[in-house]
């Protein structure tokens, strides 16, 4: 009797405790308990500060560059001297009235956007695939073959597309051998978007899948068996226990990939790039590449970048704000 007055006792006193802090907590000014957060989670953010420190040196520092998308710059200008020419929007009006500029805005556009329809929801279905196999050994076996092709260099990879595709190539050999005609890949505009989308989706699918597959890990088994009491097959359980657990993080690469969707970097199209194709294959990070670094004019191939990187932060701010008013996920 004694002991259960006792334990009752000491319920109680917790209950006043803990009543207490919610108190305390919230007699605590905004920076008091920013603070006591600070102080609270010091080793977490001692991990992190490496990489914030990176981002903000190789990030966030160099960004002041920008300002020359507003001047006449000539290398060995001070940026912001009195020697600084300033013309408001003018390389803006320069890049814009380029002939071809609607032609690079909508190679880039195409190219970025066919790539992620493809290149999005694959390392998904992979990631859902080798989670369903039972077998360790040939999940593993798999998953190595998977990652593999995302350690070839693009130098590496271009190199083997024209082995492959090229006028004497072992797709061409075959075509020959069968009484077709050869058919030049490199030469043809028509080819260059998809050969450049599916290599590179089956160089990094793999790699993008390990994320997913770390979700998946995730997921309660007991929820599985669950699932097999009611009666759910193997490819049920998919799509009523494994994508609702991953669906989070679905949403938010979901919502970076749209943010960074007209980035598509210029090396690969550069060494694939030939007089062919380059009416396909001229694409806003190549021509800020042969402006800037090829052609001199910094402030014109700035002024290019700069627009590039405008129509990504608005991409991403609408994806983020359509995720948050249809679904509890977003970023901010």
């Amino acid at each position: 009797m004694d002991d259960s007055i006792r334990f009752s006792a000491d319920n109680t006193s917790e209950e006043v405790d803990l009543d207490k802090l919610e108190v305390v907590n919230k007699d605590l000014s905004k920076k008091e308990k920013w603070i006591m957060n600070l102080k609270r989670r010091k080793w977490a953010l001692l991990f992190i500060l490496p990489t914030l420190i990176y981002v903000i040196i190789f990030c966030y520092v160099p960004m002041y560059g920008i300002i020359i998308a507003f001047q006449d710059f000539i290398p060995g200008d001070s940026i912001f001297g009195s020697e600084a020419v300033w013309v408001g929007f003018d390389n803006f009006e320069m890049f814009f009235s380029i002939s071809n500029f609607m032609d690079i805005f909508f190679n880039t556009f195409t190219l970025c956007l066919f790539g992620f329809l493809v290149g999005f929801p694959l390392p998904i279905i992979v990631a859902l695939l080798l989670n369903s196999l039972r077998s360790k050994k040939m999940k593993k076996a798999i998953q190595t073959i998977f990652y593999a092709p995302h350690f070839i260099s693009l130098v590496v990879l271009v190199g083997m597309l024209f082995i492959f595709f090229g006028s004497n190539g072992l797709i061409n050999h075959l075509i020959q051998l069968f009484g077709g005609k050869v058919y030049p890949f490199f030469l043809k505009k028509e080819a260059f978007q998809p050969l450049f989308i599916f290599s590179g989706n089956w160089q990094d699918f793999g790699w993008s899948a390990i994320i997913y597959l770390a979700a998946l890990a995730g997921v309660d088994p007991a929820l599985h068996e669950a699932a097999k009491i009611d009666g759910a097959s193997r490819f049920k359980r998919i799509f009523s226990v494994d994508l609702p657990a991953i669906l989070p993080t679905i949403s938010m690469l979901l919502i970076l990939s749209i943010g960074n969707l007209m980035s598509c970097g210029y090396e690969k199209v550069l060494l694939m790039q030939t007089d062919g194709n380059i009416e396909k294959s001229q694409i806003l990070s190549t021509y800020v590449y042969n402006m800037g670094l090829v052609g001199g004019n910094y402030s014109l191939s700035t002024a290019a970048g700069l627009f590039n990187s405008v129509i990504n932060i608005v991409l991403l701010v609408i994806a983020n704000y359509t995720s948050k008013r249809f679904s509890e996920n977003s970023m901010w």
